[in-house]
């Protein structure tokens, strides 16, 4: 049968409860979709901003010539090299040592590089490490970017359970109508109508609501990460500030509900023939 208009339709404690469970589960899945997008762009910002920068640590004062002839050797390399004073190094080191303290016996002298390609960045550690202690920044942050990854793994797992609550629900609201409506089922049935022909039916009904649905989830939910991002660049503060959405992960937010949508349709419709095979 080729016939397109619904032979039965939801009633409307049906629509607007599956209306709301899809709406919300679609505003957790996309919330959870864009931090783990925000944070995963950030944490590569993050890492491509440190990878050109080392400290340089100069412990002994009698390698300070040798340490600033590579410097002068390596200029076409080197993009900048800043002396870091003992008055900034005291400031950095004041939270860990107590005022009276007197560190400038103790303290070595230090300059910070930019390489200009982060290509030249293991010959020139090769040079003067011997002479001087050479940590990258992207090395020494290490733990920063491993923490970031770590986070996109936990939003990745939470945006996971979501698509499987989204399928889970309605595999069973999509059962439960079809056990509400059996009668109507069986008329169609014996009236000569196929089983996919009956499974369309409940496909048409699912993507009108589960459309609405995904809409206002996103709806509600973009504005929540815009908020999120604010406050994240507003702090100004290491690895937050540099939390944002790139092109691509925009047009892969908008896409998920979508994706939610033709996912719906396509758990409906296993669903639907499941159960008038029977099984």
């Amino acid at each position: 049968m080729k016939k397109t208009a619904l032979v039965f339709s939801l009633v409307r404690e049906q629509s607007l409860f599956m209306t709301v469970v899809i709406s919300v589960l679609t505003f957790l899945s996309v919330l959870a979709f864009g931090i783990a997008l925000s944070i995963g762009t950030g944490v590569s910002r993050w890492n491509n901003q440190w990878d050109k920068y080392a400290t340089v640590q100069i412990t002994n004062a009698d390698n300070a010539s040798a340490v600033q002839k590579i410097f002068t050797d390596n200029k076409d390399k080197i993009e900048s090299v800043k002396e870091i004073s003992k008055t900034e190094m005291e400031r950095m080191m004041a939270p860990w040592v107590s005022s009276g303290a007197k560190l400038n016996n103790y303290l070595p002298q230090m300059f910070e590089i930019k390489i200009k390609n982060s290509a030249d960045m293991a010959k020139i550690k090769e040079q003067i490490a011997p002479k001087a202690k050479f940590l990258t920044h992207s090395s020494a942050l290490k733990a920063t970017i491993s923490a970031g990854w770590k986070l996109v793994s936990i939003t990745m797992f939470v945006f996971i359970l979501m698509l499987v609550s989204i399928g889970v629900c309605v595999s069973c609201i999509s059962r439960n109508i079809a056990m509400l409506h059996k009668h109507e089922l069986e008329i169609l049935n014996q009236v000569g109508a196929t089983d996919n022909f009956v499974a369309r039916q409940m496909q048409i009904i699912v993507a009108k609501i589960s459309s609405i649905a995904c809409l206002i989830g996103f709806v509600i939910a973009l504005p929540i990460i815009g908020m999120i991002l604010s406050t994240a660049h507003s702090a100004r503060v290491g690895l937050l500030a540099t939390l944002s959405l790139s092109a691509g992960d925009v047009v892969a937010l908008c896409a998920l509900p979508v994706i939610i949508v033709i996912f719906s349709v396509y758990i409906t419709k296993k669903t639907t023939l499941k159960i008038l095979s029977g099984k």
